[in-house]
């Protein structure tokens, strides 16, 4: 008795077990790229000061978590986003939107924490100095090392801001494969096993 795997169910499920393996490999490659940059932002705490606002920059040449000094020449908008003190408590950071030039490519400065989402923030701009965090909006801020009257500071910069789950998915990925090619094998068990014998 001749029993055949069906061909086409058998180089579909065999794609996409190899499309998966290689999402897991993927993500590996990712995870040993972020564990470099997580190093390298380790070590930004130690290096001197540099200037703020920096030249456009690919995301991984950012300056993160390194001490910087800047200048607001005015404040061009305010926004408020989810953030903790210096005691961890949770309420409200307080950014910013800073002219820096005519030509400049402004900055965006973390001046303080609050309770409240819509605290006054008593500064008008001027010079600043803090770490370098990153912002959805503008990709990098300046989180200031005060802050004016009426407002606390911030929480400095945390590494603890930047996820790095890539080795969690990889095995999330290799998983799915295993899956798959289990649950397949048991239907094509279950196929041949009712498949009346074809004669020879």
């Amino acid at each position: 008795m001749l029993r055949r795997l069906p061909v086409i169910p058998t180089i579909i499920v065999l794609a996409a077990v190899a499309a998966m393996i290689a999402l897991g490999v993927w993500q590996l490659q990712r995870a040993k790229w972020k564990e470099g940059i997580l190093s390298r932002y380790a070590e930004a705490e130690k290096l001197p000061p540099v200037e703020f606002p920096t030249a456009p920059l690919r995301d991984d040449q950012l300056p993160l978590f390194r001490h910087a000094t800047g200048v607001c020449l005015r404040a061009v908008g305010q926004r408020a986003v989810a953030g903790e003190n210096r005691q961890g408590e949770p309420g409200y950071v307080h950014i910013v939107d800073c002219a820096t030039g005519a030509e400049g490519p402004g900055m965006s400065v973390e001046v303080g924490w609050s309770k409240n989402p819509n605290a006054k923030v008593n500064w008008t701009g001027g010079p600043v100095s803090g770490i370098i965090a990153p912002d959805r909006a503008t990709r990098l801020r300046l989180v200031a090392a005060s802050a004016p009257p009426g407002l606390e500071p911030s929480g400095r910069p945390s590494l603890s801001s930047i996820p790095n789950n890539h080795r969690f998915y990889a095995l999330q990925w290799f998983a799915f494969a295993g899956i798959a090619l289990v649950i397949y094998a048991l239907a094509v068990r279950k196929r041949l096993a009712t498949e009346p014998a074809k004669p020879r």
